[in-house]
């Protein structure tokens, strides 16, 4: 060994380090390049993903296939959207993808090119793919719509054609309740028809919203029209149809309504002819009263009888096939219907006939009744008449006396009327009618002569007795005139006010009449009363006392009265005048809010007119309504009742008022300024008109020609000076709209742009008139300057000759055509000065351009002089001119004024003052005519001596100072004539007036004596009240009139005392006028106190009259001995005896105290009558005492009879409804649970209703006690018979009724167990159902899900623990009552406790199967993940790699110590999973009591076969249950084995390769579990599932249980249902729950609906609904649902919820199965295995796989158990199946 020397080794570090460096240097670079590469691939790698994705889709999307039915349709529209969704996930990736790319770009990566390439390329396909998308998402909805458009045309095809099958039916029912049944059906389908119209229009939409294409193809363009033409044939069918059923129903109803009337019409004539008119009065009234009863009847059958020829003729008219049975049946009824009225008619009469003979018997008797007892009431009297009492008696009772007289005279008068008329109608019973009469004559000429010797033994009434007639009738006047004037009512309205005022004073009136009255009795009182101390006249004194002080009250109440009538009446007329005003105020107040602004001028100035005459009505009525305001101020401070509503009233017109002046003003300034604004914009207008008129001759350049050059120069001349001499008007419109704008500023705008319009035309035509005068001057200068000067010259000299003539004018009108001509001259004056100054500048022009200046200056200045010389005499004659014409002007006006005043003057002093009023009238409208001419015409006086004074100074001649003078003379002349004539006028108007005035007052006061002088007097009380009436309205009249006859004396003593010319004469009339109303009114007076006495006496008269007549028809009727022959018959008479003694007492006793009273007041008044009015009074009170006496009888009589007879009558009717009860006991107990609860509710109805009849039999119990006590003998036993017999019904009827309750109690316990029984069983087949149609856990999880399924079915269970107990305790309870169905309640109690064992023991089998899968599941679930962890450590273990240098060995060995770690941590798993599961531990279990039964066994081994006999006995356990499950099943009983896979993997995916030790020990498993206990397998389906074949190939075995196979995969159903949809979605309910019939199929784990197996067939589903998917589904009868049987309920997993009504039990038995079984199955990938990825190593499955149990194998198929020696090769075995690296 050598040492190195130490600066080598530094070198040699140094350069390691160096090389150190540089390798990290480059490993680096080699770093950032290789990821830049990575980067670079992985974005080409993942475009070239999305490109074959996008090439794949395109292909897909470029397809032709967009479906041949809307089914397919639908499937192809969901896969797009699918691929919709998908292309949006896509697209995010993609960007993110694009923009690394771009970034890469962005970043200057080597392959940047590349990248930008690739990436446009995708953006490019990813279009395209975007537009194919579209354009096929558009072609499937178009397909859509057209398969849709098909589906729905077809779905109204067949509906049509049903609906024609039903309304072309013939069926028109055979009776009218099934008539209606079909009319009740038929409107159901008019409805459906007229709810499918929405339908069609639907699919007209649908095909107009189809492409060209599709839209005019054969099945879309011709299909329409051919539903149209069917649903208008539908339409007419169906009127067809309605109008036939209406037909027949009124056919039918026709039929029973004539049955019914003629049935009806059949009693009535046995009725009629079976009654025989009785002869007793009461019996007559009795069938009267009955054939009353009669007449609505027939009136109310009369009306149906009309109903049915109505009817009749209806379907007459229409031609009906049953036109004879109909006419035949109207006939008939019609027929009937007048014979039996015929018949009613005829006996009628015969009854009312009968009726009149009784009734004149009766009256006869009770007249000869009435006539002796007033002979008695005469005969009484004779001891009457010594004194002031007896004479008052004595006089009531005669007056009384007479006036009954009268009353039974006027009765024997009828009566002699009624005997000839019954004499005559029946003459077989005329002698005693006539003999009766003869007895009513005698009695009435006794009665006569009796009160004949009365009155001759009667003297007259003395002085005392006029005194008390008088007083009676003043005291009588003093009330009514108290409680007149008393009255409280206060006038609502203005007549009722001003009527109350009247009435008052008309009281006012009477009350002063009646004051001599009051004076004259009470001096006679006093009279009369004086040295009398007995009690009579004490109480004429107090009556005296309370005259006086009732007299005193009335004028203090009429005063208070007076004054409150009198503030009313002031209301009143302020709120009539307040309505009026507040009228008038509306009427403004809307005038004044909807007047609007004019746009014309001419509007503007109407608008302020017609506002000026608005606000001068506002000021009349302004007037009024101040004076309405004072007068109710007034009021308020006059009358405190109505001041608050006055205040009110008056505040809110005075408001009204106030605003409505302030909005008048407002207005009017509004509309003044609207004026001036129209005005304005008018002369705008004028202005713009003219100057566009000037602007077109201004245009005009034709001025070529030279010969009309100077005329066209002098028109220009004159336009230029007649547009200078306008520019004032342009200045004056702008001054206008300045001040415009000042005074209004909001109208500036308008204004502002109308001036600046206006100037921009005015300074455009003065450029255009320069530039054309320019034109004109510049075309030939000099010419037109030679002519211009020519023919000014030539003017000048016209105008100096016309001013130098002496012509001023002889007369007014010369003088003003001078003054014309002298302005025109002027005019053309200015005119030519500014031509001169044009001179001018043609001349400056002309000098400028020409050297011969000096001619055209001299021309020029020839000019100038000759015009400035004509100026001053032009001057001067104006002057002259001006001169003349006021001269002229003032003698006209001198001679106008004169002639007009000698007009007026001969009017002035005329004589004539009138003969009469109305000529003096007219007189003085004519002068003060005059005199307003006169006022109106001095003005024009003065203005004449004013301008005489001026021509008087001015020097004119005096010679018309005389005319002047005598003008101003025959002026005042005339106004002093006028003055006196009107004064003579009104002297003669006033004494004209009071004339006429006169002459009318004597003319009504002559009138009103004749009145007054009639000495008519009053038949009856109606003319005695008329004639009052009218004296007190003419009395009233008279005293009104007094103001006219004062109005007049003053009026006549005035004209005297001033002295009036006709004094005399107004003196003498005036005397005549008051001597004739002063003996007018003593005759006024005389007339109303004889008048109001004859009134008081016939009101008397008139109230004994009625009121004795009243009393004698009560009398017949209280007088009548009828008691009744029934219970109805005595109840009417008892009823109408009540009312009328309750009538009879009320009304008869007010009416008789009123009589009394008003006779008492008559005779205390003194009357000159006042012995009638006693004898009437006397007369009047022992007739209604009689009366009285008679109605209490007859109570009494009646009520007796009453209550033996409502006795007889409660009696029977309690008998026969206990009867009725009887009979409607039913013998029927029900047939289920429903109608036996009905019968029961219905029975208990029945006790509730026999429980009210107990208290009718009480009654008739205690009814028959208390009258067997009241009657004896035959009464008495006839009650007690009647008692007997209800009695004994009623025991019978409880008796019957309490059987029964028992029965129906036993019956509803039985059916209620049944149903209980049912429902349960019902229950348990669900259960058996989820039990059988739960999935087959293919991993741990699944397998835990499906034991707590299982589980939740062992809670329900529980749950129906009580239900089970009270099932079963309520069958034993009836079983211990013995109940009449014993045998069936036993047999359905032992029916429920097997099937209940049955389900339990079947729970029980399948929750052990379950527990060993999941062992099994969860041991190939750890042996997977084991032998995966082996598969990854297996290279680390097998490597033969030990590394080529010190690192790398010590990083193998670093992760050969974490294998080893990892192992460590594995080995206690591979030891769990050598632990004996479930399914081991019995089978060694088996084992050992096999091995022990052989040990103790001495007999030689069996034979093959019979060691195999466990095998088979394990086999028939296992199809045991299912038979006895499916013995209502009728498919097949062919089991097949299904095995689960393991963690998802099929056994046919198995290897081949299996060893035969791992096929030994997993057979072991396999023979364990065939031993084990297995559950019944799944029902056998219907014929239409298909079973698979049962195969022996030994790859197909599992480590799990045998299990039957579930083939309702497989498995379909197909039928017609009706479905109603509940709910939508979880929390939605259906719109449309309405039940549907429709064609259901249940295939492939869906469940489809169509409208038939048509549709089904075609694959068009029911309104285009998808297939539903019954995975996780749950079916179930629906309990809950009462309305429907055979009804069950099918809840999806997306919240949506049908009911299926099945025909039968069975039928929904079938398809809950299926479709429990479809919604339980979990769909396999099918194909081959070689298609389906393997999910675990080959090895694996060798190891778990284990060979089938075949069913054919019989016996021989036993299995090797493995054995503790071999475990430990077992567990090598188990996991050694590794390749190894060759």
């Amino acid at each position: 060994y050598k040492a190195c020397e130490p600066h080598v080794v530094q070198d040699r570090v140094v350069t390691l380090e160096r090389c150190y460096r540089e390798l990290v240097a480059l490993a680096a670079q080699r770093r950032a390049k290789l990821e830049e590469s990575r980067r670079l691939w992985k974005f080409f790698w993942d475009m070239g993903e999305e490109e074959a994705w996008i090439r794949e889709q395109s292909q897909i999307l470029s397809s032709d296939d967009f479906g041949k039915d809307l089914t397919s349709v639908l499937r192809l529209t969901s896969k797009h959207n699918a691929f919709r969704d998908e292309m949006s996930g896509r697209a995010g990736p993609l960007q993110q993808t694009v923009s690394e790319g771009r970034q890469l770009v962005a970043e200057g990566h080597f392959g940047a090119a590349e990248v930008a390439e690739r990436i446009r390329e995708i953006e490019e396909q990813w279009e395209q793919l975007e537009a194919l998308s579209s354009e096929r998402e558009r072609r499937l909805q178009q397909a859509s719509n057209l398969y849709q458009f098909q589906a729905d045309a077809n779905d109204m095809e067949a509906w049509l054609l049903d609906a024609l099958r039903l309304v072309s039916s013939s069926e028109v029912g055979h009776d009218e309740y099934s008539t209606q049944s079909l009319v009740k059906k038929h409107k159901e389908v008019e409805e459906e028809i007229h709810n499918h119209r929405p339908a069609l229009d639907a699919l007209h939409e649908q095909a107009r919203s189809l492409p060209p294409a599709f839209a005019h193809s054969p099945e879309v363009d011709g299909r329409l029209p051919a539903l149209e033409q069917r649903y208008e044939e539908l339409v007419t069918l169906a009127e067809h149809r309605k109008q036939a059923l209406q037909d027949a129903l009124n056919l039918y109803k026709m039929f029973s309504e004539a049955d019914a009337c003629g049935l009806w019409i059949g009693e009535r004539e046995y009725w009629i002819e079976t009654m025989d008119v009785p002869e007793k009065l009461e019996d007559l009234e009795v069938v009267q009263q009955r054939f009353e009863t009669l007449e609505p009847e027939m009136n109310n059958l009369a009306s149906r009888i009309a109903a049915v020829n109505e009817i009749a003729s209806c379907l007459l008219g229409t031609d009906h096939r049953n036109k004879d049975s109909i006419q035949g049946t109207q006939e008939q009824l019609n027929t009937r219907w007048q014979q039996f009225q015929t018949l009613a008619s005829r006996k009628k009469e015969a009854l009312t006939s009968a009726l009149s003979i009784q009734n004149y018997y009766l009256e006869c008797n009770e007249t000869k009744a009435w006539m002796r007892e007033k002979t008695k009431v005469i005969e009484s009297t004779q001891g009457l008449g010594n004194d002031l009492a007896g004479v008052m008696a004595l006089q009531r009772k005669l007056a009384g006396m007479e006036r009954d007289l009268e009353a039974i005279q006027g009765k024997v008068q009828d009566l002699r009327e009624e005997a000839t008329r019954l004499a005559e109608q029946h003459p077989e019973q005329a002698t005693a009618i006539l003999d009766r009469l003869s007895e009513v004559d005698g009695t009435w000429d006794e009665l006569r002569e009796t009160m004949r010797h009365r009155e001759e033994s009667l003297g007259e009434a003395s002085k005392l007795q006029a005194f008390l007639r008088d007083l009676d009738d003043f005291q009588a006047w003093l009330l009514r005139t108290q409680t007149a004037i008393a009255s409280e009512d206060v006038p609502a309205t203005l007549p009722e006010a001003e009527r109350l005022l009247s009435l008052h004073e008309t009281i006012r009136n009477e009350v002063d009449h009646y004051k001599d009255d009051y004076q004259r009795l009470r001096a006679i009182g006093e009279e009369v009363t004086q040295g009398h101390t007995d009690a009579q006249h004490m109480f004429l004194q107090q009556r005296l006392q309370a005259l006086d002080t009732g007299w005193n009250e009335l004028g203090q109440m009429w005063e208070n009265r007076h004054q409150l009538l009198s503030r009313a009446y002031a209301f009143q007329i302020f709120l009539r005048d307040t309505k009026q005003v507040e009228g008038v105020l509306s009427n403004q107040e809307y005038v004044l809010t909807h007047t609007s602004m004019p746009s014309s001028l001419q509007a503007a100035e109407a608008a302020i007119k017609k506002h000026e005459d608005f606000m001068t009505t506002m000021e009349a009525n302004g007037e009024r309504i101040k004076g309405l305001v004072d007068s109710g101020r007034k009021l308020i401070m006059e009358d405190s009742l109505h001041a608050e509503k006055v205040q009110e009233k008056v505040n809110s017109i005075d408001s009204r008022h106030r605003k409505n002046q302030e909005a008048a003003q407002d207005l009017l300034a509004r509309l003044r300024d609207n004026r001036e604004l129209q005005h304005f914009l008018q002369d705008c207008q004028e202005l713009t008109l003219w100057i566009n008129e000037k602007m077109l001759s201004a245009q005009d350049m034709s001025y070529d020609e030279a010969r009309n050059l100077h005329t066209k120069w002098q028109k220009h001349q004159a336009f230029m000076a007649e547009l200078a001499s306008n520019k004032g008007w342009l200045e004056k419109i702008q001054k206008e709209g300045q001040q415009l704008t000042a005074e209004k500023p909001e109208l500036e705008p308008v204004v502002r742009a109308k001036l600046d319009d206006l100037q921009q035309l005015w300074e455009e035509l003065e450029a255009r008139t320069q530039t054309k005068a320019q034109c004109l001057f510049d075309a030939n200068r000099a010419e037109l300057f030679t002519q211009s000067c020519s023919a000014l010259e030539a003017w000048l000299s016209g105008l100096q000759a016309q001013l130098h003539s002496d012509d001023y004018g002889k007369d007014l009108t010369s003088v003003n055509i001078l003054l014309k001509k002298q302005q025109m001259l002027e005019n053309q004056m200015d005119v030519r000065e500014k031509e001169v100054e044009g001179l001018k500048s043609q001349a400056l022009a002309l000098s400028q351009e020409d050297s011969n200046t000096v001619e055209v200056d001299g021309k020029l200045q020839a000019v100038e002089n000759r015009f400035t010389e004509l100026r001053a005499p032009l001057q001067e004659r104006c002057q002259k001119l001006l001169a003349s014409k006021e001269e002229h002007q003032f003698n006209r006006d001198l001679e106008d004024e004169i002639l007009w005043v000698k007009e007026r003057m001969p009017m002035a002093v005329s004589t004539d003052h009138g003969k009469d009023l109305p000529t003096v009238q007219l007189l003085i409208k004519k002068n003060q005519t005059l005199q307003k001419e006169i006022q109106g015409h001095q003005p024009r006086i003065n203005d004449i001596v004013g301008r005489w004074q001026r021509l008087g100074c001015s020097g004119l001649e005096a010679e018309l100072q005389g005319r002047v003078e005598a003008l101003q003379e025959m002026w005042q002349e005339l106004q002093n004539q006028v003055d006196l004539r009107h004064a003579r006028l009104e002297q003669a108007q006033i004494a004209q007036q009071f004339y006429f005035d006169a002459a009318e007052a004597e003319a009504w006061m002559g009138e009103q004596e004749l009145h007054m002088i009639s000495e008519d007097k009053a038949k009856d009380e109606l003319i005695a009240q008329a004639m009052v009436k009218k004296h007190l309205v003419m009395e009233q009249a008279l005293e009104d009139y007094a103001q006219t006859i004062h109005q007049l004396s003053i009026q006549s003593r005035d004209m005297v005392n001033n002295g009036h010319p006709e004094s005399e004469r107004i003196t003498l009339r005036q005397g005549q006028v008051d001597k004739l109303y002063a003996s007018l009114k003593d005759l006024t007076e005389e007339r109303r106190a004889k008048l109001q006495e004859h009134l008081r006496l016939c009101q008397l008269k008139r109230e004994v009259d009625d009121l004795e007549q009243w009393i004698s028809e009560r009398e017949v009727v209280a007088a009548s001995h009828e008691l009744g022959q029934d219970y109805e018959h005595v109840t009417m008479l008892r009823d109408k005896f009540r009312e009328f003694s309750r009538d009879t007492s009320t009304i008869g006793q007010e009416r008789v105290d009123g009589v009394n009273r008003l006779a008492d007041d008559m005779i205390s008044a003194g009357h000159s009558e006042n012995a009638t009015i006693a004898e009437w009074k006397d007369s009047l009170n022992e007739a209604w005492a009689d009366l009285l006496e008679l109605i209490d009888t007859r109570s009494q009589m009646l009520a007796a009879s009453y209550e033996l007879h409502r006795f007889y009558h409660d009696a029977r009717e309690t008998l026969s409804q206990v009867q009725n009860k009887q009979k409607q006991l039913p013998d029927e107990v029900g047939r289920d649970l429903n109608t036996a609860e009905a019968m029961q509710r219905m029975h208990s109805a029945y006790e509730h209703d026999i429980q009210a009849l107990s208290t009718q039999v009480k009654q008739v119990q205690d009814d028959a006690a208390r009258l067997q006590k009241a009657y004896a003998g035959e009464k008495a036993d006839d009650i007690r018979r009647h008692e007997q017999s209800v009695s004994e019904a009623w025991a019978d009827l409880l008796s019957s009724s309490n059987g029964r309750r028992q029965l129906l109690l036993d019956t509803v316990d039985k059916f209620r167990f049944f149903r209980m029984v049912r429902d349960l069983l019902l229950w348990m087949d669900g259960v058996n159902l989820q039990i059988d149609a739960q999935e087959k856990p293919r991993d741990v999880s699944a397998a835990d899900l499906v034991i707590k399924n299982h589980q939740g079915i062992k809670a329900e269970v529980e749950a129906r623990t009580d239900s089970f107990n009270a099932c079963i305790s309520m069958g034993n309870e009836l079983l211990a009552k013995s109940h009449y169905a014993s045998d069936k309640i036993t047999e359905k109690l032992t029916q429920l406790q097997d099937r209940r064992r049955e389900i339990n023991d079947k729970w029980r089998e399948k929750m052990d199967w379950l527990q060993i899968v999941m062992e099994v599941l969860m041991f190939g679930r750890d042996a997977s993940m084991a032998e995966a962890w082996l598969a990854s450590q297996e290279p680390i273990v097998r490597s033969a790699e030990l590394g080529s240098n010190v690192d790398e060995v010590e990083n193998l060995i670093k992760r050969h110590e974490g294998f080893q770690k990892s192992v460590a941590a594995w080995e206690e798993r591979f030891l769990a999973l050598e632990k004996l599961t479930t399914l081991e531990e019995n089978e060694r279990r088996e084992r050992e009591k096999e091995e022990a039964r052989k040990r103790r066994s001495v007999t030689p081994p069996l034979p093959e076969s019979v060691a195999t006999t466990p095998q088979s006995q394990l086999l028939d356990r296992q199809h045991a249950p299912s038979d006895s499950h499916d013995n209502r099943s009728s498919g097949e009983r062919g089991l097949s084995l299904e095995l689960p896979s393991l963690n998802g993997i099929d056994p046919d995916s198995e290897s081949t390769q299996i060893s035969e030790t791992s096929g030994t020990v997993n057979g072991s498993r396999l023979d364990s579990v065939s031993k084990g206990k297995e559950p019944s397998p799944v029902p056998s389906p219907k014929p239409r599932s298909k079973l698979p074949a049962l195969g022996t190939d030994p790859a197909q075995s599992a480590t799990l249980p045998l299990r039957m196979p579930d083939s309702s995969a497989s498995e379909q159903m197909e039928g017609m249902l009706y479905r109603k949809q509940e709910m939508e979605s979880h929390s939605k309910k259906a719109a449309n729950r309405s039940w549907q019939n429709i064609f259901c199929i249940v295939r492939k784990g869906s469940l489809g609906f169509y409208k038939d197996s048509k549709n089904a067939s075609n694959g068009i589903p029911y309104h285009g609904e998808v297939p539903v998917s019954l995975q996780g589904a749950q079916c179930n009868v629906a309990l809950d649902y009462k309305k429907r049987k055979h009804v069950f309920k099918l809840g999806l997993t997306d919240g949506k919820e049908y009911l299926f009504q099945a025909k039968d039990e069975a039928e929904m038995s079938s398809w809950m199965r299926v479709i429990n079984a479809a919604a339980t199955c979990t769909p396999t990938p099918q194909g081959t295995a070689e298609e389906q990825p393997p999910l675990i190593s080959k090895g694996m499955s060798r190891t778990l796989s284990m060979p089938p149990v075949s069913p054919n194998s019989g016996p021989e198929g036993t299995v090797t158990l493995r054995s503790k020696e071999t475990k430990e090769k077992d567990r090598e075995k188990r996991f050694s199946f590794f390749k190894k690296n060759k």
